[in-house]
């Protein structure tokens, strides 16, 4: 099964193979402003159908993650590591309720301890 994620104007949707155990929502100055759900996976398990480039970055704190979004509607798409990587998080509210109805969602504390609190 693929999972679809799309922003809401649709100029950015993206696929992902990835077979995720849980959802993670993550406290974090950023994260919580943002209300994203992040499906993690390798950026291998990632393909663009349109509008990769059509997102606009925006890197904070210890510059290590690049936030992404729609330069039209405004969603926030993804993360992606500055300077490669080997995991990366597609928002899962770009995708259909019914696609990852089921999934665990997990409580990370990025705020404090970096750990989950589940």
């Amino acid at each position: 099964m693929t999972l679809t994620a799309a922003c809401h104007c649709g100029a950015v949707r993206m696929e992902t193979s990835a077979r995720p155990l849980w959802l993670t929502d993550c406290n974090c100055s950023l994260c919580r402003r943002l209300g994203a759900l992040w499906l993690h996976c390798d950026p291998a398990e990632v393909s663009f159908l349109c509008g990769e480039d059509e997102t606009v970055a925006y890197v904070q704190g210890d510059r290590t993650l690049a936030m992404h979004h729609c330069h039209t509607c405004g969603c926030t798409t993804h993360w992606s590591p500055k300077g490669g990587g080997d995991r990366m998080a597609i928002n899962a509210r770009l995708m259909e309720a019914g696609a990852i109805a089921g999934l665990r969602i997990r409580h990370f504390d990025g705020a404090e301890t970096f750990g989950f609190l589940d």
